[in-house]
């Protein structure tokens, strides 16, 4: 295979702005990598969404962003579409697809108590990828589910910097600890890639006895060992964001973006 550009970017595909939880530490272990940041804001949020919905959606989407952008590599830093649509991407696309999942594996590992929170989407987490990972991973473990949409919708106000809910964080901490064997959970896996945006939110919520835990170290790692020995520009540039076109979602300030590297935006 040959080697890409070195101006190839890597590109991050979310509904909107969770997926900058995985950039952010991508961005540490290549720090000159070029990146664009793709967000369907148009189809916010794909936790609503029928699976029929996204597995046609998600990749028609991405066929048109890596025609446009030419990208070494595509990261989909969305657990939903992840679930749901990552099979049908790579099929249809001829690249390096990295997707990102539930951080069950760790979190089996971590727990004291036996007991394990889920926190995703509606659509994540009724998803029989999850049921595999917490039958393979999780077997001898109790492993708690709550689908939270009001949390993407905080996280999305936090990064735009409108008032955030607290309320929403205690409610989707409820959900979990009024399941049976609640009271005992003591990791949380931050099952969305919003989530980690409102680390402090659900942290207070949960307790300090409780753990959170995401993958999003894990998918950097993965982005890097993925790409190792290909060559990179010297020094950083700004990265580009793009939009897809929405009435009811404006794409955020340019401030908001800016800590992760972001440069420009753009709608398509």
């Amino acid at each position: 295979m040959t080697a890409p550009s070195a101006n190839a970017p890597i590109l991050f595909f979310d509904s909107g702005l969770g997926g900058l939880t995985v950039l952010g530490p991508t961005r540490a272990l290549l720090p000159t990598a070029p990146i664009v940041y793709a967000a369907d804001y148009a189809g916010l949020p794909y936790g609503e969404k029928s699976d029929a919905e996204l597995a046609a959606r998600v990749p028609a989407l991405l066929g048109r962003l890596v025609e446009r952008y030419q990208p070494r590599l595509a990261v989909i830093a969305c657990n939903t579409a992840s679930t749901i649509a990552l099979a049908h991407v790579r099929a249809a696309l001829d690249l390096p697809i990295v997707g990102t999942v539930p951080a069950i594996k760790p979190a089996a590992e971590m727990t004291q108590s036996g007991v394990i929170g889920v926190l995703g989407t509606e659509a994540t987490v009724r998803q029989p990828y999850v049921d595999d990972l917490s039958a393979k991973f999780a077997s001898d473990k109790i492993v708690l589910r709550h689908g939270s949409p009001a949390l993407v919708a905080a996280a999305e106000n936090k990064l735009n910097g409108r008032e955030v809910n607290a309320a929403a964080a205690e409610r989707a901490i409820a959900g979990l600890r009024r399941q049976p064997g609640g009271d005992a959970m003591d990791v949380i896996v931050l099952a969305c890639t919003h989530f980690p945006l409102l680390a402090a939110e659900l942290q207070a919520a949960a307790g300090p006895d409780v753990r959170l835990i995401d993958g999003s170290a894990g998918i950097a790692r993965r982005i890097a060992h993925l790409t190792q020995g290909q060559p990179w520009p010297a020094e950083a540039a700004p990265g580009v964001a793009v939009f897809t076109r929405s009435d009811t979602n404006p794409p955020p300030p340019i401030a908001a973006l800016a800590p992760y590297g972001i440069g420009r935006i753009e709608t398509i």
